[in-house]
């Protein structure tokens, strides 16, 4: 028992190594520039000019931050004008709700538009795209003085490295914040527009956190390998751009999607939320980390794209998913069957090999199916403790995430304590369990195959493990389970704690199935616990304290300034 101990305590401790990896900026550079290269130092510079004030579409800091974008295109050398139109009725309503007063003519946004000459402008041109306005009474540090800036430090660099084979069109957009109107006047009328083969676009929700490539054009298989193959410390998955796709969410990438035909890369960050249109997403509050990478991913995708000899092509589409910010993994669906199928060989092996614990099988389906139905539920129980529901500010429940992902991290203990209990669990159960899983990766590689991944590499490697328990004993597959315990349970760490950022604090019970996958992996390893009866309540009393904290804690000095909830 004390040998499974601490095989299960050191792989959770490399998956939490691993977990930290992948969901940590790098650190900000501090050498000199290099010519060729990009630095955030440069780029910090630019978004402590742009973020000095809020900029809403039509204010006078409006117009002196798209003076110093002009400005700065025009000192590296682009073909830069600027593009006016009017505020629809919807836009406009809006600025007239954050103004207090009713405006009498739309007001007019402008956007900023620059070429960066290639060697063949008969090419398909790259667009590197980011908005320039800020919301009422927000900086916009990250939304988006960020993205804007490291298209400007980009273009810096690769204009002092030489010309591309490729055009590059910088489009900075005004009236994001409105409702994309500088990019859909764009995509609508601007003859460039034509001239666009692929599109880079910049978002921010938040103050910091991994800059995410989360959304791309269709048929993405092409362009997944371009990434992959381009982009340092990467960080995406398909997983994030299907939800994205099945979200009601709009950037300015949205109207380009719309029309279609462009190869388009969407890359953002969402951690540190409560910064999200606040006022104090100041330059000193951003984490110049997350600037880096995303600068860093923005200049080798434009380069990439800059120099091929063709644009990636519409070529189906892919599963793909880095490895805690080392590599990224690329593959087409139809070997999400194929591993179904190894999945299925493992668990009959195994099965075969240990049928003399057969009567356990349905308590593994019982407590799996428990964990997920039971710890899905507990999960939305303690939300609507929380405060969640009609009336909750939405820019408050932003701020409470770091809350809510321990109330949600104790909750699901609590709930693993009671499933996996006192005793160590046999190969019958740890099958029934598999089976489980492996039901809902059939389902999910059905209707879903570009995200079914993350449920069906987890079971084919739990199945092998019983498997090669079934074939070579039990120190093997004691090895083979420590390993599962430090990948996948990284990953659904890192996977989980995403969650929570992007939609946490609305519905935290999503996670359950990340737990659930995770502690797939602990099922061999696992030494039984002393009592649960006294550890599960004092994990379920700490879930409860946390979900009350939330709930009666002030509101948050980051909601934004026209939120409902906005003290004073």
């Amino acid at each position: 028992m004390a040998n499974k101990g601490w095989w299960l305590l050191t792989a959770i401790a490399v998956a939490v190594g691993f977990a930290i990896l992948a969901t940590t900026p790098p650190r900000p550079d501090k050498a000199p520039i290099d010519p060729q290269g990009p630095s955030a130092s440069e780029a910090f510079v630019h978004v402590e000019r742009i973020a000095s004030e809020p900029h809403v579409t039509g204010s006078a800091a409006n117009a002196t931050v798209r003076a110093y974008l002009v400005d700065q295109l025009e000192g590296m050398g682009l073909d830069v004008k600027t593009v006016e139109g009017k505020l629809d009725e919807q836009a406009q309503s809006k600025l007239d709700y954050w103004q207090g007063s009713v405006s009498t003519e739309p007001a007019t946004f402008t956007n900023v538009i620059g070429v960066l000459p290639g060697r063949d402008p008969s090419l398909p041109a790259v667009a590197l795209i980011a908005h320039y306005d800020s919301v009422w009474g927000s900086p916009g540090a990250a939304d988006d003085a960020t993205g804007v800036a490291a298209i400007l430090e980009t273009v810096r660099a690769i204009a002092a490295r030489g010309q591309t084979e490729r055009d590059i069109v910088v489009v900075l957009t005004d009236a994001e914040e409105l409702g994309l109107q500088g990019a859909r006047a764009f995509y609508a009328a601007d003859p460039l527009a034509d001239r666009v083969g692929a599109i880079v676009n910049l978002e921010a929700r938040g103050g910091g956190g991994i800059a995410s490539m989360f959304q791309t054009s269709p048929d993405n298989a092409a362009a997944a390998r371009v990434y992959a193959g381009a982009v340092p410390r990467p960080a995406t998955s398909s997983l994030s751009a299907y939800i994205y796709s099945v979200l009601p969410n709009d950037t300015d990438l949205t109207p380009a999607l719309e029309r279609g035909g462009y190869t388009a890369y969407n890359i953002a960050f969402i951690g540190r939320s409560g910064f999200y249109h606040s006022p104090l997403a100041t330059p000193e509050n951003l984490d110049r980390g997350s600037l880096r990478q995303m600068l860093d991913h923005t200049h080798a995708l434009a380069l990439a794209l800059a120099n091929a000899d063709t644009l990636p092509k519409a070529d189906g589409d892919a599963v793909f998913f880095d490895l805690f910010g080392m590599f990224v993994v690329v593959f087409a669906p139809w070997i999400g069957w194929l591993m179904l199928l190894i999945a299925a060989a493992g668990l009959a092996t195994g099965f075969i090999r240990r049928h003399q614990e057969s009567g356990s099988l349905l308590s593994g389906v019982a407590r799996m199916i428990g964990f997920l139905v039971f710890g899905g539920l507990l999960l939305l129980g303690l939300n609507i403790l929380s405060g969640a529901g009609e009336g909750a500010g939405y820019y408050d429940r932003l701020a409470a995430i770091p809350k809510l992902t321990a109330m949600a991290a104790l909750g699901l203990s609590a709930m693993a304590a009671l499933v996996l209990g006192r005793s160590q669990l046999g190969a019958s159960t740890r099958i029934g369990a598999t089976l489980v899983l492996l039901a809902l990766g059939v389902g999910a590689q059905a209707y879903a195959p570009t995200a079914a991944y993350v449920i069906v590499i987890p079971v084919m490697l739990a199945s092998l493990g019983e498997g090669i328990r079934g074939c070579f004993g039990r120190q093997a597959h004691m090895a083979v389970a420590a390993i599962f315990v430090a990948l996948v349970t990284g990953y659904m760490l890192y996977l989980g704690f995403f969650m929570m950022q992007g939609v946490g604090p609305f519905m935290p019970y999503v996670v359950a199935l990340p737990a659930a996958l995770g502690i797939l992996g602990w099922m061999p390893l696992w030494p039984g616990l002393p009592s649960k009866r006294t550890i599960a309540p004092i994990l379920l009393v700490g879930a409860i304290g946390m979900s009350l904290w939330v709930r009666f804690d002030p509101v948050a000095e980051t909601v934004a300034t026209y939120s409902p909830l906005k003290p004073g």
